[in-house]
């Protein structure tokens, strides 16, 4: 997915704000759903970070085009974990793993991947 950086993505300085790569890659995984015409989200289940282990190579700057990159690394009974980079070009800027809990909403609590949605998560 690409994104070009505005304004309200930076500091004054024109760099971008280090918490807005992560808000980059978050928009990313919503837009790999949407591309495939469904929701990120099943009935009264959906998925919530568990954990992000993320490296910053470089600064992104106002006016950049970027390129988030997805991909499935390993999906469990309960668990996905997606590995995302942030390009500029062919420059790396930052990659970061996240791991995502299926939760039912309803109950609070960790529920299994339904097939339906494994079936979505291997199009990625």
């Amino acid at each position: 997915m690409k994104i070009r950086i505005y304004y309200e993505d930076t500091d004054c300085g024109g760099i971008v704000y280090h918490t807005n790569f992560i808000k980059f890659c978050e928009r990313a995984r919503s837009e790999a759903f949407f591309t495939l015409g469904k929701m990120p989200y099943e009935d009264q289940m959906g998925f919530v970070v568990r954990n992000i282990n993320a490296n910053f190579y470089k600064s992104a700057f106002l006016g950049d085009l970027i390129e988030v990159k997805t991909q499935v690394k390993e999906i469990k009974k309960v668990t996905l974990l997606l590995f995302q980079e942030i390009y500029r070009k062919e420059e790396k800027l930052f990659d970061m793993e996240v791991r995502l809990g299926f939760v039912d909403i309803k109950r609070g609590k960790l529920t299994t991947i339904s097939e339906k949605m494994r079936e979505v998560l291997c199009k990625f």
